[in-house]
Formats: structure tokens, sequence, C-alpha cells
């Protein structure tokens, strides 16, 4: 399965950097504004009360900054605490300083822990099954596990259209995503 996903990732990787090139900005506002518009309609006046975790964009990953400055809620983002583990998460604000973490992310440089209530997810590529191929760290995976064994967490796949393929190889570590977001549209995923 390993080798499929490696074959998986390069093409994905691909696909994600064209439609990164020249797109980026429209395209992550397009998509940052279809998930508001969502997280509004599913929890109405309560939203200001759920965190929202996002990440900080690296290469072409498609930008969820216009969302978490949407949020009328706490927001954070990831922190990798060590290999084969679960993330943890510093709360973040837009103008607050940031430092250099694990595999090049910035984090929080003052550690305010977290734990998310939605969890806006990074990926290489999408399946209408609601899989996502990652980097291959299994760190989302592992973190997804471990909220929802935990309570409710709402994950939601942020991506361009571009990054759709037929099926994304799976394993059985492999969580599946809630939703689906992109510049032109919504995928909800069944359970």
């Amino acid at each position: 399965m390993s080798e499929d996903k490696s074959a998986s990732r390069a093409a994905a990787a691909k696909r994600r950097a064209e439609a990164h090139e020249g797109n980026a900005q429209a395209a992550a506002q397009a998509a940052c504004d279809r998930l508001t518009q969502v997280l509004q309609a599913r929890f109405g006046a309560s939203l200001g009360g759920r965190i929202l975790a996002g990440y900080m964009p690296m290469r072409s990953e498609i930008s969820p900054l216009p969302a978490m400055h949407a949020h009328p809620g706490p927001v954070c983002v990831p922190v990798i605490p060590a290999l084969h583990s679960p993330l943890i998460f510093h709360r973040w604000t837009p103008d607050m300083p940031m430092v250099p973490g694990r595999f090049g992310a910035r984090v929080p440089e003052q550690a305010e822990a977290l734990v998310p209530q939605i969890l806006i997810v990074p990926l290489l590529a999408y399946d209408a099954r609601g899989y996502r191929l990652g980097y291959g760290g299994g760190f989302y995976d592992r973190t997804l596990a471990q909220l929802r064994a935990q309570g409710r967490v709402l994950a939601v796949g942020l991506a361009y259209v571009a990054q759709e393929q037929p099926e994304v190889p799976t394993e059985s570590t492999d969580e599946k995503l809630d939703l689906i977001v992109t510049e032109t549209g919504v995928l909800e995923i069944p359970r």
C-alpha cells in the first residue's frame, strides 16, 4: 500500500502545485468564504464558542487564513510534539509572534493549548468517499482518531477542486473527513 500512496503523493503534489499557480489567493478566498458559510449554517449563534483549528499554509497548500481570520471564536494551529504522535494545538491570533516548528510550519511563540472542535485539514488529494492523501506522517489521522474518541469534532478538508481523484489509496488507520470544501463547492461525506 505504501508504494501506491507514494506514487499518488507525487502525482497529487504536481496537480496541487498546478492549481496553486496564479490562482492561490482567489481560490483560497472563495473556499474560505464557502467554509465560513457552511460553519455559520451548521452552528448558528454557537459558532463563536467553537474552537477552530486551521494551519499555516506551506508550499502549494490552499490557505485557510481567510477562514481563520473570519472565525468569530478561538482559533488554533497544529504543533507536532513528536514523531508518531497526535498533533497538539496552540491558540493563534493574526498578530502574534510565530516561530518555525517541525517540518518548517510556523507555530505560535507562546504556547496556549486548545482542543479544536472544528479541524481544517490540509491534503494532497481527496476522493468522494471522504478520504484524504496526506504527507505520510499520519499526524492528522492519529489526531482525528484521538479527537473523535474524546467526542465530536468536525473534520474539514480544504483543497483545490483539482486535487480530487477517483480513489485515494487507504489503510485501516486512515480517518475520513466530514466535509471537503473547495473553491467551487462543498462535498458532504455521509457517515
